[in-house]
């Protein structure tokens, strides 16, 4: 199969295919994540061999991988419009328009996790890796910022969580409160 037809079965199919749980040692079949994360990586690594000049892996950077990015764009499912389309900003869109599709930030974004962690699985020192570059981080919040403003859907960044001891501790909170919750009591 070619890496046209591995990547668009792959990222068409994302991680729903399913194979059981378990553990990666033994005859037990991998989980569904590692399952993908593998399939993700063997197609990096044929994307790497199918440059020319081939590159090996001990001379990827950055570079290739937002290359990669970039590529896979073309399999996409998720219509990004252009800032000159009448739909650009519409969350739902009346109308089909002929904007491209694109790969969606979120799946981008696991995307990188998975390589990241099989990265550094397959040898590769933490030191090193690409797909841990600042320049993923801010290629990564530029199309998530880019397909927000173009579905006219804000990304919120999600709050953290505070731990209840801030709150006991002068917070005016409380105890039996606080014991209700399902956040963690830390105690000093």
């Amino acid at each position: 199969m070619s890496i046209e037809g591995s990547i668009s079965k792959d990222f068409s199919e994302g991680s729903s295919s399913s194979s059981g749980g378990g553990s990666t040692h033994g005859s037990t079949t991998p989980s569904r994540y590692e399952s993908q994360k593998r399939r993700d990586w063997n197609t990096f690594c044929q994307y790497l061999k199918n440059q020319r000049p081939p590159v090996p892996l001990s001379h990827c950077n950055c570079n290739q991988v937002l290359e990669f990015l970039r590529y896979l764009d073309q399999f996409g499912k998720t219509k990004v419009h252009i800032q000159g389309c009448m739909f650009y900003g519409q969350p739902e869109p009346p109308a089909p328009c002929t904007c491209p599709l694109r790969q969606a930030w979120g799946s981008l974004d696991a995307l990188i996790g998975r390589l990241r962690a099989a990265y550094e699985e397959n040898g590769g020192s933490q030191e090193t890796n690409p797909f841990a570059s600042g320049a993923i981080r801010v290629y990564l919040r530029d199309v998530r910022e880019c397909q927000a403003k173009a579905r006219g859907i804000p990304y919120k960044k999600k709050k953290k969580k505070t731990s209840t001891i801030n709150q006991t501790k002068g917070g005016g909170h409380d105890d039996q409160d606080s014991s209700s919750t399902s956040m963690m009591h830390f105690v000093p």
